[in-house]
């Protein structure tokens, strides 16, 4: 248990940390509150709400470990170094891709509460 909430303790200091100084994260949790209410109006069912909820917290998190991969390869090193930048690329990729993926869930959402149909 101690374990539990341990773990618990170093997430919540992750948060905070994260909340005051990445801007990307910043912008996220922002999305984050304007999607739960609008997942509302958009959404045909509880499944299609958790559906778009899901892909902003899914955004958050691949957001998440980007940061810790870049965190991680500062602390190794500040210079140019091919395999950082390969890691720090990849991460932002990994980014990209779940920009993409709740872009593509939230507008097959839209499309769907417009037209009234499944696509």
């Amino acid at each position: 248990m101690k374990r539990l909430i341990d773990a618990f303790y170093n997430s919540v200091r992750a948060f905070r940390r994260l909340a005051q100084s990445e801007a990307a994260f910043q912008q996220e949790l922002i999305l984050l509150a304007i999607a739960i209410p609008l997942g509302w109006f958009v959404a045909t069912s509880w499944s299609s709400y958790a559906l778009l909820i899901g892909a902003v917290l899914l955004l958050i998190m691949v957001e998440v470990l980007n940061t810790g991969i870049e965190a991680a390869c500062d602390a190794i090193s500040r210079e140019f170094h091919i395999d950082i930048q390969l890691a720090k690329d990849c991460g932002s990729l990994a980014v990209l891709i779940s920009i993409l993926l709740a872009t593509g869930v939230w507008m097959f959402a839209i499309i769907e509460r417009i037209y009234g149909a499944p696509i």
